[in-house]
């Protein structure tokens, strides 16, 4: 479905008197040097069928578009740009990083913006650009830059809330209380290779765009996407941080767990010893052979008693100064 339409002008929008889905209409109201910017969501084959007619896109880059599902690219495609980027937010009470995806036709005097997913809806990108009209003068530039940075944006908000939980992960690792990090360790480390997934593919792009070698981007918008280019590099930098926290994490966890264990088994043992001599002393004393010094002896049941209380309070003393209880 068609979202949104306009005609552009001069870096400002022209109101015009018809329907935002007439695009025969719209194109027929545009001026040398103007262009259209259509932003759809979610539209079926039939939908983008008729708007790929109107523009005249490529079936291939079509094709993409309506299945989505595509990673990170920038394709040629006769006289226009298709540009694909992945959208991500964060879903903190579930540790989760959701992905949607924005396709982008560019065309010298048109853009096609196709949205598939919840998150990274262009509304606020369209009136944020409309309210900048030197950086709207530079046309379906203005349109791809302004969609990439909001695009950028969302990857910093994501690193940002993944390493809040990084931080929580190392401090119940390292924490006196016996945590299970496990298995968010390993949630969190899934959802990085998913940012991953998203970032490192778009930064051959940006580059070529900052470059302004790319045909049909105009070369004086290359700053805006420099801009963009950096604050996509800082949030690869983050990423591979956050992957490396996690990995020594992980380890520490490890070694946490082999070390406790250790400390378990010193105990069992020292517990075991409590309770091996004073048995030994019994097994001993109730033999009932009949020259057993102290069998006959008055005192021999105080004595053997004694001598169970006395050897289990010396080793008792002993593992207590030793740190193994």
């Amino acid at each position: 479905m068609i979202v949104d339409s306009a005609v552009y002008r001069d870096g400002t929008r022209v109101s015009v008197d018809c329907d935002v889905a007439d695009l025969g209409a719209l194109r027929e109201r545009c001026e040398p040097g103007d262009f259209v910017w259509v932003g759809l969501h979610e539209p079926d084959a039939r939908e983008l069928g008729e708007v790929a007619d109107a523009f005249s896109l490529h079936p291939l880059a079509v094709e993409d578009a309506v299945h989505a599902h595509q990673r990170p690219k920038l394709e040629r495609y006769d006289n226009s740009l298709f540009l694909v980027l992945k959208t991500l937010w964060y879903v903190d009470e579930e540790d989760a990083v959701e992905t949607g995806e924005i396709n982008l036709f560019v065309g010298s005097d048109f853009v096609v913006s196709v949205r598939h997913g919840e998150g990274g809806a262009l509304r606020q990108a369209r009136i944020d650009l409309e309210a900048r009209q030197a950086v709207l003068a530079h046309g379906p530039s203005a349109v791809v830059y302004a969609v990439c940075d909001q695009v950028v944006d969302g990857y910093e908000h994501v690193a940002d809330s993944l390493l809040e939980d990084v931080d929580e992960v190392e401090l119940s690792v390292f924490s006196e209380d016996r945590t299970n990090d496990s298995v968010r360790i390993y949630v969190l480390k899934r959802e990085l290779a998913e940012v991953r997934r998203a970032v490192l593919p778009l930064r051959d792009p940006m580059s070529r765009f900052a470059s302004g070698t790319v045909q049909g981007i105009d070369r004086d918008a290359a700053p805006y996407f420099r801009d963009v280019g950096d604050h996509l590099s800082r949030c690869a930098d983050t990423i591979d941080e956050l992957d490396g926290l996690l990995s020594s994490a992980f380890d520490a966890h490890l070694a946490r767990i082999s070390v406790q264990q250790n400390n378990d088994m010193r105990k069992i043992s020292a517990g075991a010893a409590l309770v091996v001599v004073p048995t030994l002393i019994a097994g001993i004393y109730g033999m009932n052979f009949d020259h057993m010094p102290e069998l006959h002896w008055q005192f021999g049941y105080l004595w053997a008693i004694a001598l169970m209380v006395g050897t289990s309070a010396g080793l008792l003393w002993f593992f207590k100064r030793s740190g193994w209880l």
